[in-house]
């Protein structure tokens, strides 16, 4: 079978690394050919099955990429004599040859929840967003095969299409994330004593204000025994709002907002912290939380879903959007140790579950029956 992928929007982030694990674990077929346009940066296995081609052109401009979708990849797909076509970022923009299959896939949550769209403001990004529902839609109604990520968003997604063939395969964590009971050093950009780990870039629906009202909420005893890490990049407005909410409420010594850190170093800041916190609200598969669980650690997460599908009987459930929940959660953990200690082994072995080797062997099964 001759599969041609449209990896131009695996550019960085989840995207990417999906993409790089499942051709990391191509199944054992030698009659397998793959022709995969893709940005430079992708980092691609050594395969003589794998035929690359690099437009970083179309990669970083989103109008050329759509041009090139519309008017050039039809061509190629029948000129190469291509068998199905994958678009694992969730777009299919391409006109297919008779006899040419369609596959993709449903990554990206935030246009599909109302409370995430709302908080947007009104311009272009609200339109883009709104846009992007629709062509989504348009894509996964169209598809010989739709992949998801979670039971939750296909439910979502299926309440509002027909979808011709679906099946849900979610991510894995990567083998350096599997660190329950391994001693890793801890990163320097971490305090001395105990923390509370929250991981994740800032956004509205990732509700960091929330966390910080709610750390403001813990006794005095909490805040000096325990402090509050968040690690993600400061990329939306929000992050002024989180740090000017931290100076106000005089918790300057308490809160760190790290920021930006290399990829490598998180395993250890997930190992040695107290407590992992995850409060997104709006995730399709939540792979900070799949992370923190392979830590082996007490977590604390959003009851909203996926995570409850996610973490199940492995974390203590707060609502996001509530400052007094997400204290009593922590006050909770912090002074009851045997629950703690229950937490981070269940979370461990809930790790086990998701393993990238398992998702590649179902994905390429599912697409190679399409």
């Amino acid at each position: 079978m001759k599969i041609l992928i449209n990896a131009l929007s695996a550019r960085v982030g989840g995207g990417k690394t999906y993409l790089i694990n499942l051709l990391r674990n191509l199944p054992d077929d030698p009659s397998l050919q793959l022709l995969i346009y893709a940005p430079s940066s992708l980092d691609l296995p050594l395969d003589p099955r794998i035929e690359r081609r690099n437009l970083d052109a179309e990669a970083n401009n989103p109008l050329r990429r759509l041009v090139w979708e519309r008017l050039t990849l039809p061509g190629v797909l029948e000129r190469e004599h291509v068998d199905l076509l994958f678009c694992p970022g969730g777009l299919v923009n391409t006109r297919v040859p008779a006899g040419c299959r369609v596959v993709t896939m449903f990554r990206n949550m935030q246009p599909f929840d109302p409370e995430a769209v709302k908080v947007i403001p009104w311009g272009l990004l609200r339109l883009r967003t709104l846009l992007l529902k629709g062509a989504m839609l348009r894509s996964m109604r169209g598809a010989d095969l739709v992949i998801f990520i979670s039971h939750f968003a296909r439910s979502v997604v299926e309440s509002l299409i027909p979808i011709s063939r679906g099946v849900t395969i979610p991510h894995g964590v990567p083998e350096i994330f599997k660190t329950a009971g391994i001693e890793l050093p801890k990163p320097a950009y971490l305090p001395e004593g105990k923390y509370i780990l929250y991981v994740s870039r800032f956004e509205p629906y990732k509700h960091h204000l929330e966390v910080v009202q709610g750390y403001a909420q813990l006794p005095e005893a909490l805040q000096e025994e325990y402090r509050l890490i968040l690690v993600g990049e400061p990329l939306s407005p929000q992050s002024e709002r989180v740090a000017r909410e931290i100076r106000e409420r005089g918790l300057s010594d308490r809160i760190r907002v790290i920021g930006g850190v290399e990829y490598g170093t998180l395993p250890g800041a997930y190992r040695n912290s107290d407590m992992i916190l995850f409060a997104s609200s709006c995730e399709n598969c939540p792979n900070i939380l799949l992370e923190a669980l392979g830590a082996g650690r007490p977590t604390l997460t959003s009851d909203i879903e996926p995570m409850p599908e996610f973490a199940a009987d492995a974390a203590l459930y707060f609502a996001p959007g509530d400052p007094g929940s997400i204290a009593a959660a922590i006050a909770r953990m912090a002074r009851e140790p045997a629950l703690a200690e229950t937490l981070a082994k269940r979370a461990a072995e809930r790790s086990l579950d998701f393993a990238w080797s398992k998702t590649a062997q179902a994905t390429w099964k599912e697409i190679l029956s399409t």
